[in-house]
């Protein structure tokens, strides 16, 4: 494991009112490929379970900031950035795709050698960490799905298609920031919980065409068809779900989600009938966000 602090490229690098917002330090871990460096939050190392928050597509492990700062002083708080977001590197030719991001993710998890895990997934987050979590249930006791799925759907909403688009699609994402700049302000129910610094914080890592693209790969990398290369990948994360089907489950849908509707959390559901279950019908995609204070009761009641 290569573990390092970096002044440049670290979270010490960010505006500082962001930084304020994100006063953590942080960790790099390279990825199993091409040695990559992957950035980290570890926090309260050594203070109980360990927490592992996975974030989705275009946000970062700021994202779970308000989380990681309830959780450090009684437990053990990662929260990784994925290959191409938040202060990882971002090469501009990878293999941006869901069995990669799983690959990545569980390297990190045995490197570091997490046991006793909580994973908290939103978005992406959750077939990447639950595909970690099918591979190995024997490091994870607890999960907390918000806002994601685990399995191949049909349905699509227009403006990710339109994302999707030959030559489109990359002048909207990579171009134009019209991915993140829309997330942040239309997967945002609540905009008077998300402060100028805030809003600055999610689209720092996103400022120009280079920087975003991963954010473009994502898109392109949701599985349509049993065509996709990702088919396959997102298929063995859904047939593994029984595996972990044992497991104490927290399940927080923002319901105001146009992407992840609450058709997904019921069928989570079927997967996790004995989930606990925390709707929020104000809250919109970015649940965490919306409604941080809330989660983070959910999440401690959870836990204890």
């Amino acid at each position: 494991m290569v573990k390092e602090n970096s002044l440049i490229r670290g979270a010490e690098g960010l505006p500082i009112d962001v930084r304020d917002l994100y006063p953590f330090q942080s960790h790099f871990h390279r990825e199993p490929g091409m040695g990559l460096r992957m950035h980290y939050l570890d926090e309260g190392q050594g203070q109980g379970q360990p927490i592992l928050m996975v974030h989705g597509n275009p946000t970062w492990s700021f994202y779970y900031r308000d989380l990681v700062r309830a959780f450090y002083k009684s437990n053990r708080v990662v929260a990784v950035d994925h290959l191409g977001c938040g202060l990882s590197d971002k090469p501009q030719r990878y293999p941006y795709c869901l069995a990669q991001h799983i690959r990545n993710l569980e390297s990190l998890v045995l490197d570091l050698d997490l046991k006793d895990i909580t994973l908290v997934v939103h978005d992406w987050g959750g077939p990447i960490g639950l595909g970690v979590a099918v591979r190995h249930p024997e490091r994870f006791s607890r999960l907390v799905i918000m806002n994601t799925a685990a399995f191949p759907d049909p349905a699509m909403p227009w403006l990710l298609k339109l994302c999707r688009l030959p030559g489109v699609g990359p002048l909207l994402v990579r171009g134009l920031n019209a991915f993140a700049e829309g997330t942040v302000r239309f997967a945002v129910a609540r905009q008077d919980r998300l402060s100028r610094a805030a809003r600055r914080g999610y689209l720092f890592p996103y400022r120009n065409w280079h920087d975003r693209v991963a954010n473009l790969r994502f898109v392109q990398d949701i599985p349509m068809s049993r065509s996709h290369p990702s088919y396959d990948a997102l298929a063995e994360v859904e047939a593994g779900l029984p595996r972990l089907s044992n497991l104490p489950t927290l399940l927080i849908w923002g319901e105001k989600d146009f992407v992840f509707t609450p058709r997904f959390l019921k069928r989570f559901q079927t997967f996790f009938p004995h989930a606990e279950v925390q709707r929020l019908s104000w809250a919109g995609h970015l649940v965490a966000q919306d409604a941080s204070p809330e989660v983070i009761a959910f999440l401690k009641e959870f836990i204890s």
